[in-house]
C-alpha cells in the first residue's frame, strides 16, 4: 500500500505526496493536464513545442538546466496526447532549488524570439528524424488518420505536419501557454525524503502567488462507432514489409480498459505470448511482432505491428493474425494462462512503484486521470478481469469492420 498525502493550494495546484526514506533523493513531477488533443487541426505540435521551451528560460531564471546540474539534480520532460510532464530529481538538501524552477516557469516563461526559435529547430529537426528520414516513421501519421476521423487523436505529438512549427507565432505560442499552464490545470507530484510539511511549505512559498488561469472546459469532438473495414497501402525504402493493425477500444477510465491491457499481454508478451507463438515460431509468418494499447484518456487504439519475412504476403499475414484474434473471441482463455499474465503485471506495477521518480509520475497521472490514491487499486482491478469479460471484448473488438489495415511495403 503506497501512503499517500494531498494538499490543494488556493489557486487550485494539486499537491499529492508520498514519503520514501529509503533514498537520500527527492523527485518532483509537474503533470500539465494538456497534449496534442489540445492542439487546433491547423497548428499541431505545440504541446510538444512546449516541452522544450519550458527548458528555454523563465521571467527570472534565464537558464533552466545549470542550477540543477550545480545542485547534483536531473530533469527531463515528455509528452503524449493527454499529458504534458515534467520531473526534476535532487538531493533532499536541495530540493528547495525544484519547486523555485518549476514555479517561476509555470508564472511565466520569457518568451524570447531566440528561444522560440532555437526550440523550434530542436521540434522539427526531432520531426524530420523520427517521422520524415526514419523507417516506418510515418506509420504513426497514416494508421491514426485512418483509425480517427474527428477526434484530434488523428494526429501523433509530433504534430501532423512539420509546417505547422515552422509557422508558429510568438502570439500563438503564448496564447497556448496561458491557456493551459496553470496551476488549476496541473499536478504536483512530490516522492522522496522530504517530509509533507515541508512539502507543503515550499509549495505554498513558491507556487500560492500564481495566479488562477481561465482554463476553458475541454469539448473534443466524440470518435462516431466505426462500421467499416478501413484499408490503406503506401510504399517506402524499408528494410521488410510491414503490416499495422489497429481497432478501436475505451479510454483510460473504462472497466473494460484492463481487459483490453490484458489482450495486448496475451497476444505478444514474451515468447509463449500467442502471436509470437504461432505466427513467429510455430508457423513463422513475421520475423517480430507485438501488439500494444495506446492507453489514451480518451477512447484509443490496440494495435498489431508485425515485420514479415520474406515471401509472405500481407493478405497472408493479415489472414493469419484475424485468425488468432478469433480464437480470443470463440474460446474462453485458460486460468493459467490468465493468470500468469496477471502476475506479471502485478510484478512490473510493485517493481516499477518502488522507485520514488517512477512513483512520483505515476501518482501525478493517476490524479489527472481521476484520483492519485487509485493507484493502489490497479493490481486488484487486473485480478478483477475474467476469461469470459476478455472474451466479450474480443467479440466486440476484433471484427472486420472495426479494423483498420495498414500495408508498409519496401518499395520494390
Amino acid at each position: 500500500m503506497i501512503h499517500i498525502k494531498r494538499h490543494v493550494l488556493a489557486n487550485g495546484l494539486r499537491i499529492i505526496y508520498s514519503e520514501d526514506l529509503t533514498t537520500q533523493m527527492v523527485a518532483i513531477n509537474m503533470a500539465y493536464h494538456v497534449g496534442a488533443r489540445d492542439e487546433h487541426p491547423d497548428h499541431t505540435g505545440f504541446a510538444h513545442l512546449f516541452e522544450h521551451l519550458m527548458f528555454g528560460g523563465s521571467v527570472h531564471i534565464p537558464d533552466f538546466d545549470s542550477p540543477i546540474q550545480e545542485a547534483g539534480g536531473e530533469n527531463n520532460a515528455w509528452t503524449n496526447n493527454d499529458i504534458t510532464n515534467y520531473y526534476i530529481t535532487l538531493p533532499c538538501q536541495n530540493a528547495e532549488i525544484g519547486f523555485w524552477l518549476e514555479s517561476d516557469r509555470m508564472l511565466s516563461l520569457a518568451f524570447t524570439p531566440k528561444s522560440l526559435e532555437v526550440q523550434r529547430q530542436v521540434v522539427t529537426e526531432e520531426f524530420k528524424q523520427q517521422c520524415l528520414n526514419k523507417p516506418y516513421g510515418d506509420a504513426s501519421h497514416l494508421l491514426r488518420s485512418l483509425a480517427y476521423k474527428v477526434h484530434p487523436y488523428q494526429w501523433p505529438t509530433l504534430g501532423k505536419d512539420i509546417s505547422h512549427i515552422l509557422q508558429a507565432q510568438m502570439e500563438e505560442v503564448k496564447d497556448f501557454f496561458f491557456r493551459f499552464y496553470a496551476p488549476n490545470n496541473a499536478v504536483l507530484a512530490v516522492t522522496g525524503h522530504i517530509s509533507f510539511e515541508e512539502t507543503v511549505r515550499l509549495a505554498e512559498k513558491w507556487f500560492g502567488d500564481i495566479p488562477r488561469r481561465d482554463v476553458a472546459e475541454r469539448n473534443l469532438p466524440q470518435e462516431p462507432e466505426q462500421k467499416e473495414y478501413r484499408h490503406l497501402e503506401v510504399e517506402r525504402p524499408v528494410p521488410l514489409d510491414s503490416l499495422y493493425m489497429a481497432f478501436p477500444m475505451c479510454g483510460r477510465n473504462d472497466p473494460d480498459y484492463f481487459a483490453f491491457d490484458m489482450l495486448s499481454d496475451l497476444l505478444s508478451n514474451g515468447k509463449s505470448s500467442r502471436l509470437v507463438l504461432q505466427l513467429v515460431r510455430r508457423t513463422p509468418l513475421f520475423s517480430s511482432i507485438d501488439a500494444f494499447i495506446h492507453g489514451s484518456e480518451d477512447p484509443g487504439l490496440i494495435q498489431i505491428v508485425g515485420k514479415l519475412l520474406p515471401g509472405v504476403s500481407f493478405q497472408q499475414a493479415e489472414e493469419a493474425v484475424f485468425a488468432e484474434l478469433q480464437k480470443l473471441s470463440d474460446e474462453l482463455i485458460q486460468d493459467s494462462e490468465l493468470e500468469k499474465v496477471k502476475n506479471k503485471f502485478e510484478s512490473a506495477q510493485i517493481m516499477g512503484n518502488l522507485n520514488y521518480l517512477n512513483l512520483a509520475t505515476n501518482l501525478a497521472q493517476f490524479e489527472i486521470w481521476g484520483k492519485a490514491e487509485d493507484v493502489n487499486k490497479e493490481v486488484a482491478r487486473y485480478r478483477e478481469v475474467s476469461a469470459l469479460q476478455i472474451q466479450d471484448v474480443a467479440k466486440r473488438t476484433f471484427v472486420r469492420e472495426k479494423a483498420n489495415v495498414l500495408y508498409y511495403s519496401k518499395k520494390k
